[in-house]
């Protein structure tokens, strides 16, 4: 019997997480007989609860070792920030019976304790990824994710502030957070060697644009439209699992996650850009960059696909996924090399 978490098969791993998911309910205040649902699976797994009142909560139970208790408690305190500033609409963390933000949940199913956490539940819903025509969504987001930018510029940090670091060598370099992307799926010796040359442009360049304040510092990290939710005339941002500190256009690059190949892209990355610019001036400079990014993302992904492969979306994307980079990568190297 395997002794680790991770060497569970995947429906085991999702029956011990739901039986978690369960006990974790005891620790709040809710109403007797309140059920969780998973609803995503990624770095952490992700519940809606629900009461026979109609009641709904969103119960996110921690990866273990990912993030520590401090790093999630800052994620909360910006996102608690950005909601108290209304840069943006964010989820309310709600403490557990002992006033705790942060709940440790352990149950004999598993070998430690998980950081859980309680969220109301927002109404609204996602973007339609599948409709015609993005690029009005995308102008909000542009606009949204200045709002952000633009209240971290002013914004005090506590002491203890703690998040990670997602640069070059924290994505495709030596201390990757998501694994290498020469672990992806599907990688042959010639993918292998255009990815290698992919990655060592990006790095060059990477290197070139530098990190100054006004180009690097905290942000979402995953403002893709499935992060936002749409609520009549108001646009809520949700997901800061991943926020940390990075180029602020690393934020734009996240925005076409899975579909970086696909044609239409170039025209929603610009009305992104004409959303942001109401809000902030964005320098030339920095638009032509985006595709450094783009390409910084799409590997990483390459990278996180490999890693994560008991995931439906890993598994939905595989091969297919690095074959597609492919023609990416050629069209980055001829245009920026």
């Amino acid at each position: 019997m395997p002794t680790s978490f991770d060497d569970l098969p995947h429906e085991e791993q999702l029956l011990r997480l739901q039986n978690l998911a369960g006990a974790a309910l005891v620790q709040y205040d809710l109403p007797e007989g309140a059920t969780a649902e998973m609803i995503n699976l990624s770095e952490n797994a992700t519940y809606r609860v629900d009461a026979s009142d109609g009641g709904k909560w969103a119960l996110r139970v921690h990866r273990e070792g990912y993030h520590s208790k401090t790093a999630i408690a800052s994620e909360l305190n910006w996102a608690g920030a950005l909601r108290d500033s209304g840069a943006v609409i964010t989820p309310t963390a709600i403490p557990g019976k002992d006033g705790e933000i942060i709940q440790s949940v352990a149950h004999p199913d598993l070998p430690n304790p998980r950081h859980v956490v309680l969220f109301e539940w927002e109404s609204g819903a996602e973007p339609d990824e599948e409709q015609d025509d993005l690029r009005a969504p995308f102008e909000v987001l542009g606009e949204l994710t200045a709002h952000m930018h633009l209240q971290v510029r002013d914004w005090q940090r506590p002491d203890w502030f703690e998040r990670l670091t997602w640069d070059f060598e924290t994505s495709l370099g030596d201390k990757p957070h998501w694994g290498r992307w020469r672990d992806g799926m599907g990688l042959t010796p010639e993918i292998t060697d255009l990815f290698a040359k992919t990655v060592a442009l990006i790095g060059r360049r990477l290197e070139a644009f530098g990190k100054s304040p006004k180009r690097f510092d905290l942000i979402h990290c995953d403002m893709r439209l499935a992060n936002l939710l749409i609520d009549g005339e108001v646009t809520k941002v949700i997901d800061f699992d991943d926020c940390g500190f990075s180029w602020l256009m690393y934020d734009c690059a996240t925005t076409v996650s899975f579909f970086e190949h696909k044609p239409e892209v170039p025209d929603l990355l610009a009305s992104w850009v004409r959303g942001y610019r109401k809000v902030i001036d964005l320098p030339d400079e920095d638009v032509h960059e985006i595709q450094t990014f783009v390409m910084l993302r799409r590997l990483l992904l390459v990278a996180w696909i490999g890693s994560h492969s008991e995931t439906d979306l890993a598994q939905s994307m595989g091969v297919q996924y690095t074959r597609e980079t492919v023609g990416l990568c050629e069209k980055y190297l001829a245009d920026y090399g």
